[in-house]
């Protein structure tokens, strides 16, 4: 499936494949994740749920829209209405770098 990764330490946001949850996982770096649902497109931030717990020495931060900071990255994918089933990403690639603000 069609996803992004946002990477708060090289500001960067990439275009990447996912089959599923345990590929999010993998790009987050932790099993830990939970999510936020980005818009009515179904599209979810993937993040891990410890970020602010872990800890930040030369970690970046990033805001998506007006959803909560996250440090470090997080995983731009599309769902079904929740988070167990994912799908392409609906959002294009240059929208959603403009949407995102590094902190």
């Amino acid at each position: 499936m069609k996803a992004y990764l946002i990477d708060a330490n090289a500001k960067t946001v990439t275009a990447v494949t996912v089959a599923g949850l345990d590929d999010v996982k993998t790009l987050i770096g932790y099993d830990s994740i939970d999510s936020d649902e980005v818009d009515a497109s179904g599209d979810r931030l993937f993040f891990d749920e410890s970020c602010f717990l872990r800890d930040q020495t030369g970690k970046g931060r990033f805001k998506l829209d007006n959803l909560a900071p996250v440090a470090d990255k997080g995983v731009v994918v599309g769902s079904t209405g929740d988070a167990a089933h994912l799908q392409d990403a609906a959002v294009e690639p240059d929208a959603l770098q403009r949407r995102v603000a590094w902190l």
